[in-house]
């Protein structure tokens, strides 16, 4: 099946007894029974199919584990409670028998720098931040930190750079080191890391994923190589996304491929639109000819299909600025997270990278004039008023 038909029949229809739900349902029971006890014996050893207890499995959750799966085309899936715990659990997982030193690149999500950094780094795991978009100085570190583990995300939070994944994923399987992929800002739909080399790939299933508003979740997909291992850590620390985040999920991936498509549409009209306007000082977005990896999205993203994420700085505009800016806005969301058919916009200084050093996030160009959109599915048109009214203040 295509893309645009996996996204909708992917993992539903399980037979269920004597009849089959067109839809999965929610399955709300905490442990499972059998007619005999040999066959609960085969399930809770894994030689049989079929759930046991919840924090192991469930039939809503393996629905969507299984859409997930076949949408990253990997071995294996693990829905989580949250996008970090997703993350997480992969980092435990790449480096439960491999050397305790990660490389990561150096502009990602706050939190996750906050992981590595106050979580791991206690913990003994070392982390050296690099550029993957300097493929010359990321493999130099890489060589020099000989990590278990290499940390990347396909199009970096908030400055939307995008590093060579297939290459990276090279360096990574000459160092003998994991690489894990945030996929969350691309989706599946403009990119599938696996398929370029990547050991495992997380998303936070909160964004594009389930795409309402509505689900705290996040997903792991791994190759065969890495999969039992995290399948094993997962039954046994019990990460678990709820039956419930998983049925809205899969009813959420069911749209995706329109979602997306969409998104990507108005987002181009409104970084075109922000490009000309006499009160933002510098655009970032994927889709712009002068974007500094424009050869590397040509090469890997799918024609006319950009992304959703917009970026943008104020003309001489400061933190009391863009408050009084984003305090005008009439239709689009204050709103602290990002993929939702809702256009949403955020101020990374005190959300995503709020515990990132204000002098270190000098450094990585995210200044205090720096706003973060995420489009939606609206009218352009309508977008792109809001803004105008909004920036005219």
């Amino acid at each position: 099946m295509k893309f645009e038909s996996k996204v909708v029949h992917a993992g539903d229809r399980q037979k269920a007894g004597d009849f089959i739900p067109s839809t999965t349902p929610i399955y709300t029971a905490s442990t499972y029974i059998y007619d005999s006890m040999a066959q609960l014996d085969r399930v809770f050893g894994r030689e049989e199919l079929g759930p046991s207890y919840a924090r192991y499995d469930n039939p809503t959750t393996t629905a969507l584990e299984t859409l997930i799966c076949q949408l990253e085309n990997g071995a294996g899936a693990l829905a989580c409670s949250s996008g970090m715990a997703a993350l997480h659990l992969a980092i435990l997982g790449a480096l439960i028998d491999r050397p305790k030193r990660m490389v990561a690149a150096n502009i990602i999500y706050g939190a996750s720098m906050k992981l590595l950094m106050n979580v791991f780094g206690p913990m003994g795991v070392e982390t050296e931040f690099a550029d993957p978009c300097d493929l010359a100085a990321f493999e130099t570190a890489v060589r020099q930190t000989k990590p278990g583990a290499i940390l990347v995300e396909t199009v970096a939070n908030p400055l939307l750079r995008v590093c060579e994944i297939d290459r990276i994923a090279a360096i990574a399987e000459s160092a003998n080191a994991v690489l894990i992929v945030d996929n969350t800002f691309a989706t599946p739909v403009l990119m599938q890391p696996l398929e370029l080399g990547a050991h495992m790939v997380v998303h936070s299933a909160t964004k594009y994923l389930a795409g309402h508003g509505d689900v705290m979740g996040g997903v792991i997909v791994a190759d065969q190589r890495n999969f039992e291992v995290l399948n094993s850590l997962s039954r046994t620390i019990g990460p678990i996304m709820s039956p419930f985040e998983s049925y809205l999920t899969m009813r959420g991936i069911k749209t995706l491929a329109l979602r997306v498509e969409r998104q990507c549409s108005n987002a181009s009209k409104v970084a075109s639109w922000l490009a000309t306007h006499p009160g933002v000082e510098r655009v970032h977005f994927t889709g712009d000819p002068a974007h500094p990896d424009a050869a590397t999205i040509a090469r890997l993203f799918p024609k006319n299909l950009y992304g959703a994420m917009v970026a943008f700085e104020l003309k001489g505009a400061g933190r009391d600025e863009v408050f009084r800016m984003m305090e005008s806005l009439r239709m689009i969301v204050r709103g602290t997270s990002l993929g939702d058919v809702h256009t949403m916009m955020l101020y990374p200084p005190i959300s995503s990278h709020r515990d990132v050093a204000p002098k270190h996030r000098e450094r990585l160009g995210i200044r205090d004039n720096l706003v973060r959109l995420s489009i939606g599915i609206e009218a352009a048109e309508d977008i792109i008023a809001d803004l105008d009214q909004a920036l005219a203040r």
